[in-house]
């Protein structure tokens, strides 16, 4: 069966700089071994599949449900395939019941979506686990990026769906300039950060490796980036508003935007239609 398709670049206003996401946008009747595939053939960080909002989530104000698939799993929620999603939704028609916020359900809850202009940004989930990481954690991360422990400025378990555990380091050329082993990473979700000097157009540096699920490095992080923001805006090493980038070792030039309001971070960007028509599904 032809159902509508798109395929979303986030996190960048110029196409093809961000990280694309794959958006089918009706996937009524879909079972999971099928959107798997799909998933695995588009062989992109993400794949999501639309559906209708299970009747609890239309009673709590769901807009739509999303289901999450990388190459080799799904996901309970993932930042820039929510953003793109979003996008492709409303650019097909999708009329949200709020004036300024669309709503999405998934396997984690309810997530926020707000419309600024022509950007959009999620409401960052709870973490579902946070504080520094258990010493054999640790050293397997330090070892899978050539690091020491000395290296690493402060470390944090910033997970709110996907696992993500994270290290700040001490500059961004440092975080540039890591070279990851992904046998020794094995399923650990890693991500690396690192502040930019004074003066620079963004303040972080930021890195996402998550080879256990087909994705050596993700080109820019949505979930992570809501990981850290809670983590490091929380603990004063970031203010309550700024940009990260990423994606510059895998050739892309994305920018998350990042701010606080009423004590709830929200992390949104750019997103360009780079695809749309049908798929055979």
């Amino acid at each position: 069966m032809l159902r509508p398709f798109a395929q979303v670049d986030v996190f960048s206003a110029v196409a093809y700089r961000g990280n694309p996401v794959a958006v089918v946008l009706d996937a009524d009747g879909l079972d999971t071994d099928a959107m798997q595939r799909f998933a695995a053939w588009t062989n992109l960080s993400e794949t999501t599949f639309v559906l209708p909002p299970t009747p609890e989530g239309s009673a709590a104000g769901a807009d739509y449900r999303l289901r999450i698939f990388t190459p080799g799993g799904e996901l309970p929620f993932a930042g820039h395939p929510t953003l793109g999603s979003a996008h492709a939704w409303l650019g097909a028609g999708g009329v949200p019941r709020g004036t300024t916020t669309v709503v999405q359900e998934c396997a984690a809850g309810l997530v926020p979506v707000r419309r600024d202009d022509s950007a959009l940004s999620f409401r960052a989930p709870d973490l579902v686990r946070s504080g520094p990481l258990e010493p054999d954690v640790l050293q397997r991360a330090v070892q899978a990026l050539g690091l020491a422990v000395g290296d690493v400025l402060e470390h944090q378990w910033v997970d709110n769906g996907p696992g993500w555990a994270a290290l700040r380091l001490a500059s961004a050329q440092d975080v540039l300039a890591v070279e990851v082993d992904r046998t020794l990473l094995g399923d650990l979700a890693l991500g690396v950060v690192g502040l930019h000097p004074p003066g620079s157009p963004h303040q972080v540096e930021v890195r996402a490796f998550v080879p256990e699920l087909g994705v050596p490095e993700d080109p820019v992080t949505g979930s992570l980036n809501a990981g850290l923001a809670q983590w490091l805006t929380g603990n004063g090493v970031l203010p309550p508003a700024y940009t990260a980038a990423q994606g510059a070792r895998v050739g892309r030039a994305g920018v998350v935007r990042v701010r606080t309001v009423q004590g709830r971070v929200w992390v949104g960007g750019d997103s360009t239609t780079c695809v749309s028509g049908t798929v055979q599904l």
